[in-house]
């Protein structure tokens, strides 16, 4: 007579040590979250949470010109109003004499008090000693959700209808945070020089300049555009019409 075992099943025990390995793994979350802690960290990063990215991510990540070495940049960010990351949808383009403005409780537009006129007015000086030195290309992304504007697939070339424009332009020291950009969009029915971020674009190009030739203090130059950029469009278009810069 065969002796009966009084152990269980091997396929029922194999299943059971299966069964409470992923129970395991679920409770724990997967092992390659655990062997990188600060990946964990970012992915729980979501669209329209209050807290930005790491700071310093996009500072280690960039190439800055040997030539920006000689400015004392720190890629701070110093607001004109009062900010704080918004959620999915929780910021509306206005529109003024014609033109967009952002919504001043997402972007209020800030500089970067490192950024000084001697250091704008110096032919060494790049915008590309500050540009994304606080926050990424990527991480700007962020800001479409927020103004509830999906990303456009093909937004190149003639085919750019958005941009991630800084309010106060980095040729005026803008700040490079998030409270300093917005996604600047339209309209589709035109060619691209006249699409709004090229109109600012002129806007940006006067007062620079206006800057530069001592015609205007930066201070000013700066706040004024973070109030309302489409209030020097009058002046601008004139002096591009007379051979400045457009």
């Amino acid at each position: 007579m065969a002796r009966r075992s009084s152990g269980a099943p091997p396929t029922l025990l194999f299943v059971l040590l299966l069964v409470a390995a992923v129970v395991t793994a679920i409770a724990n979350g997967p092992w390659w979250l655990k062997r990188h802690p600060r990946r964990r960290a970012e992915l729980s990063y979501s669209l329209g949470r209050a807290e930005p990215y790491p700071s310093g991510r996009a500072q280690r990540a960039r190439k800055v010109p040997a030539a920006c070495e000689a400015f004392a940049t720190t890629c701070a960010s110093e607001y004109f109003g009062r900010w704080s990351a918004a959620g999915v949808g929780g910021c509306a383009t206005r529109m003024r004499n014609g033109y967009p403005v952002p919504d001043p409780r997402c972007t209020p537009g800030g500089v970067d008090p490192s950024v000084s006129a001697e250091v704008l007015t110096d032919p060494r000086w790049r915008t590309a000693c500050v540009r994304n030195c606080q926050t990424s290309e990527a991480e700007k992304h962020v800001l479409y959700g927020w103004y509830g504007i999906h990303k456009p697939k093909r937004n190149s070339g003639e085919d750019q209808v958005c941009e991630l424009d800084h309010l106060v332009p980095l040729e005026l020291g803008g700040a490079d945070g998030l409270g300093n950009i917005w996604p600047e969009c339209g309209p589709d029915a035109v060619t691209l020089h006249e699409r709004y971020f090229k109109v600012k674009d002129r806007v940006e190009n006067y007062l620079a300049d206006a800057v530069k030739a001592g015609k205007m203090p930066l201070a000013t130059a700066q706040r004024g555009i973070a109030e309302d950029w489409t209030q020097y469009l009058a002046a601008a278009n004139r002096y591009c019409a007379s051979g400045g810069r457009c």
